[in-house]
Parts: C-alpha cells; sequence; structure tokens
C-alpha cells in the first residue's frame, strides 16, 4: 500500500514562508506525477500543485507566482515552497498521487497563516 506523509505544517504571519514536505513509501516514485491540494475549514478540497515524473509543474492560478513545487527521485520526496502566504492560505494540505487510477493521499499537514 502507498504511503504518503506530510511534514512542515505550522503557524505562520501574512507575508511569510513556509516549507511543506511529503514522503513516498511503497511506490515506484520516479515513476509518477505528485501533487499537492489542501482543504480550508468548510471547503472543498481543491488542487494546488503537481510535478511530473519528467518534473514539469502546473499550479492553481491562486498560488502561481507564490508557490514552488519540486520533488526528488533519490529521497522520494515532494517539496511545497510558500511564499508571500495570506490569510487564504490557511488549509490542511494533502499530498497527492494517482496510480492506476486509484487516488493515494496522505493525512495531511495544516498551514495556519495568521497576525
Amino acid at each position: 500500500q502507498v504511503q504518503l506523509v506530510e511534514s512542515g505544517g505550522g503557524l505562520v504571519q501574512p507575508g511569510g514562508s513556509l516549507k511543506l514536505s511529503c514522503g513516498a513509501s511503497r511506490i515506484s516514485f520516479s515513476r509518477y506525477a505528485m501533487g499537492w491540494y489542501r482543504q480550508a475549514p468548510g471547503k472543498q478540497r481543491e488542487f494546488v500543485a503537481t510535478i511530473t515524473s519528467g518534473s514539469n509543474t502546473n499550479y492553481a492560478g491562486s498560488v502561481k507566482g507564490r508557490f514552488t513545487i519540486s520533488r526528488d527521485n533519490a529521497k522520494k520526496m515532494v517539496y511545497l515552497q510558500m511564499d508571500s502566504l495570506n490569510p487564504e492560505d490557511t488549509a490542511v494540505y494533502y499530498c497527492n498521487t494517482n496510480i492506476n487510477r486509484v487516488n493515494y493521499w496522505g493525512k495531511g499537514t495544516l498551514v495556519t497563516v495568521s497576525s
């Protein structure tokens, strides 16, 4: 069973930065696209960013230019560097991959942007 474990969440002031990490296990990591999603209180889970096996990236419009997704295939890690954070970025952030049309999710890490 694929396992994804997020870390790096916390409390940050508006305008600040945070870097999330996601470690993957039981997966041929380099073969698959990886993604980050988020779910704010009272809202549906939404797409944030994705990175393909070839390291092509795609971002939601709301985070483009502020967030950067990257991966380290040797470490089986995917990262989300978040800059210029604002209160609207407050959410639980989830790591995701889709293998053979099956979605796998981590348990999430909470990011709170507040002064």
